[in-house]
């Protein structure tokens, strides 16, 4: 798989029925390895390993109803309390993040209500901090580390 904008991990690959399939460490279990899926795994890895973020607080494809219709968000981290503190969209290292990735994000945030919002497809991070009560958000530098 294509390298990203992270740090290199190690994770376990195998093949099963030509399909390559990689173990999600919080899922518990094998995944078929998109390029999505890549990125995903590869940003998940960072959050915990870089940022330091308990993997207890981490969740996979969280389904939610966004206007009647079943979505998944990509990887939400929760605070201590169990709400949403970040809601992150992966895309493939061939999609450019574009207006309509952050506006999927946000749509999803009127239901999840995070704090913080990053869409990445691996080579490129947007990581954004929103003010509820002024109602507009700014662009951070760099993706916040976990505090107690």
């Amino acid at each position: 798989m294509q390298q990203l904008n992270l740090p290199k991990f190690e994770f376990r690959i195998k093949s099963n029925e030509n399909k390559t399939l990689i173990f999600d460490r919080l899922r518990k279990k094998y995944i078929v390895l998109t390029p999505e899926e890549w990125v995903r795994q590869n940003f998940v890895q960072y959050l915990i390993d870089c940022k330091k973020y308990p993997s207890t607080l981490i969740a996979i494809e969280k389904q939610l109803l966004v206007n009647g219709l079943k979505k998944r968000t990509d990887i939400i981290i929760f605070n201590r309390d169990g709400a949403t503190d970040i809601l992150i969209e992966c895309k493939a290292p061939s999609v450019t993040l574009s207006q309509n990735t952050f506006d999927q994000i946000a749509r999803y945030n009127l239901k999840l209500n995070a704090k913080f919002l990053i869409v990445t497809n691996g080579l490129q991070h947007v990581c954004c901090m929103l003010n509820k009560k002024e109602e507009n958000y700014t662009f951070l530098e760099e993706i916040p580390a976990y505090k107690i």
